[in-house]
């Protein structure tokens, strides 16, 4: 089992840049596939970006690609989401999350999940 937990969102201006970090606890972390989920306001759950076990395989939702940058380092257990060039339409609860399954976007791939942060982008 793995426990994650999400930090660094916060209030941003549009063209401005935050690093979401997502600590995990269990021995297996570094053999999950990890993900980033979100949320806006009255709408679905929505894939982000994805990353392998080794970090070598990476995939993104075509809205975030050239913006947003995913990351891992095993030895720390922690995920990382680089957002660059913020726009409003970003503003969302983000979600990290873990699946022993490819990197792929759909929810039923991943197993667990974090409580979220929240991340606001001012125009």
């Amino acid at each position: 089992q793995v426990q994650l937990v999400e930090s660094g969102g916060g209030l941003v201006q549009a063209g401005g840049s935050l690093r979401l970090s997502c600590a995990g606890a269990g021995r297996t972390f570094s053999s999950y596939t990890m993900g980033w989920f979100r949320q806006a306001p009255g709408k679905e759950r929505e894939f982000v970006a994805a990353i392998n076990w080794s970090g070598g395989s990476t995939y993104y939702a075509d809205s975030v690609k050239g913006r947003f940058t995913i990351s891992r380092d095993n030895a720390k257990n922690t995920v990382y989401l680089q957002m660059n060039s913020l726009k409003p339409e970003d503003t969302a609860v983000y979600y990290c999350a873990a699946g022993a399954q490819g990197v792929g976007p759909l929810e039923y791939e991943y197993d667990y999940w974090g409580q979220g942060t929240q991340v606001t982008v001012s125009s």
